[in-house]
């Protein structure tokens, strides 16, 4: 499936020696793949490329404090409420399925609800964290004191800058138009009335 042309064409091989440099800091060590289209999209703009970088890598890194799989559970929910379906994809290949989402969960992100029967405690509120931030910008008492009970004040702010973040680079995916990767996961159809909310039991979107 093709998408509507990009707003801001990506850098495209062959790069100058700082450039590739500069891109491969955005990549695995190692990794023979190309870097992905919103890395060489965002490094038109050097300058912020290079400030954004430190704060995805530590939000993904080995120093994080929030467990990997919550994470991601905030990152593939956040990414669905803003229909970045650029970011969703790749962290479903690159995270969420290596980590052990299952397809029933995956589906949830994008067309369910915290309360499916798929999710965990800790993670039904994770996913209902990046609900109301998104919905509301803050955060009920009711579901702070809950989240508060099982996570730390660290895991608790880092997972505050999760949503911000992966806010911001949907807002890049989706206003650049960032392309497709070819080797990405695409949003699952909804079930039920065939929008966004709608659970996988297909009751009304809530």
């Amino acid at each position: 499936m093709t998408g509507p042309s990009p707003r801001i064409a990506p850098l495209a091989p062959p790069y100058e020696a700082e450039t590739e440099a500069a891109l491969r800091k955005w990549m695995p060590p190692g990794s023979p793949m190309e870097p992905l289209s919103l890395f060489r999209t965002l490094q038109v703009h050097e300058e912020l490329a290079g400030r954004m970088r430190p704060l995805g890598a530590g939000i993904l890194g080995g120093t994080a404090k929030v467990p990997a799989l919550l994470r991601e559970v905030m990152i593939h929910r956040t990414c669905a409420l803003t229909g970045a379906e650029y970011e969703w994809g790749v962290h479903v290949m690159a995270f969420g399925r290596p980590l052990g989402l299952t397809e029933e969960q995956l589906h949830s992100t994008v067309n369910g609800h915290f309360s499916d029967p798929c999710w965990e405690p800790a993670q039904a509120a994770i996913f209902r964290l990046a609900d109301e931030l998104h919905a509301t910008s803050t955060v009920s008492d009711e579901l702070w004191q809950s989240l508060a009970g099982e996570l730390d004040e660290e895991q608790l702010l880092e997972l505050l800058v999760t949503a911000g973040w992966y806010h911001a680079i949907s807002y890049v995916c989706n206003g650049a138009r960032v392309e497709q990767e070819d080797w990405a996961a695409r949003f699952p159809e909804a079930s039920g009335d065939g929008t966004l909310g709608a659970t996988l039991s297909q009751e009304p979107a809530r």
